[in-house]
């Protein structure tokens, strides 16, 4: 395999005749088995939402540190929501070569949820303005598709089409981030991102026109380039362990070695905060695979999403692990 599948989910989003979305529904589960990584076309997202989207967000990666430092992740507290500089965040322990802002479904400081870790407010930057209400808008958009795809995936496993909405993502985890990779130095060994896996259902990444994710399918790297009118699709830990590893939640990477400024646009979409997630019944231990990057066996986790997530936060940013927890 050294490309990964493009799959157009029309007749999912707008609700298409029962056999169309069987066989869109296939075509996901070959994907969720084959790589855990699949393009997605016919998804409806205007392009004018991304355009503004962008180019908000360049806006506000050029302002000056102290301007970004304003609304930096310590200001959030529990809502684990900002801005973090070049080497802020960690994958597999090591530094990552980006910056970038963190965001989430917004609830205002007196909703009873806002009490829950990474739930609450979201920081937006008063020079650019016009970013916060585009996040706010795909953030609406993309929980649409989200729950889409989602209904694909229970088609492919054969559950009932609206299994994940009426359960596990009924009031979902929506998170959603900006990165911005400058480019890696010659001859640098770091990574823009380390190796690792998502931690929830599935993912949806727009990027712009500069390359860098990678992927490990098959027996090897290999390139998930931007293609214009798409968003990779990706799986997470939680559909690798409710599949009994069936649906594998599969290592990616990414290193910028465009020569220009990267953007990237992951927004995830995860079960409920207090969902616990055993195998599905009709899902066995499938197994197999190489060894995980971080030796983690997900059939062994017990509990809640939230408790995964959470064990998650405190690797990722140990500096800020007593606001989160």
């Amino acid at each position: 395999m050294d490309r990964l599948p493009v799959i157009d989910v029309s007749a999912l989003v707008e609700g298409g005749p029962r056999p169309e979305r069987e066989r869109v529904a296939r075509e996901i589960g070959r994907a969720c088995r084959d790589s855990g990584f699949f393009y997605v076309r016919g998804h409806g997202v205007p392009p004018s939402l991304l355009e503004r989207l962008d180019a908000a967000a360049r806006r506000f990666f050029a302002l000056p540190a102290g301007q970004k430092a304003e609304i930096s992740m310590d200001r959030g507290g529990r809502a684990w929501r900002g801005f973090f500089p070049v080497g802020g965040e960690l994958t597999s322990g090591r530094p990552d070569l980006k910056e970038g802002l963190y965001f989430g479904a917004e609830l205002p400081r007196d909703d009873p949820r806002a009490r829950l870790p990474l739930h609450g407010p979201n920081l937006f930057p008063a020079q650019v303005p016009e970013l916060g209400g585009a996040v706010l808008e795909y953030l609406g958009t993309l929980t649409d598709l989200a729950q889409s795809v989602m209904r694909g995936v229970a088609l492919s496993l054969g559950l009932a089409e609206d299994y994940f909405a009426d359960g596990y993502t009924a009031d979902p985890t929506v998170l959603f981030r900006i990165f911005h990779y400058p480019p890696s130095p010659p001859g640098s060994d770091g990574w823009g991102v380390g190796e690792h896996t998502d931690y929830g259902l599935l993912t949806l990444l727009a990027q712009d026109r500069h390359g860098g994710l990678q992927v490990h399918a098959g027996e090897g790297w290999i390139e998930a380039p931007p293609i214009p009118g798409t968003f990779v699709c990706n799986l997470g830990d939680m559909l690798d362990k409710l599949t009994g590893g069936l649906y594998r939640s599969t290592p990616h990477r990414v290193r910028n070695v465009s020569g220009g400024e990267r953007l990237s646009f992951p927004f995830f979409f995860d079960p409920g905060w207090d969902a616990e997630v055993p195998p599905l019944p009709s899902c066995g231990a499938a197994g197999g695979g190489r060894a995980r990057w971080d030796g983690q066996d997900l059939r062994a986790f017990t509990g809640t999403y939230g408790e995964y997530l959470l064990g998650k936060v405190s690797k990722v940013f140990p500096q800020l692990r007593e606001d989160v927890l």
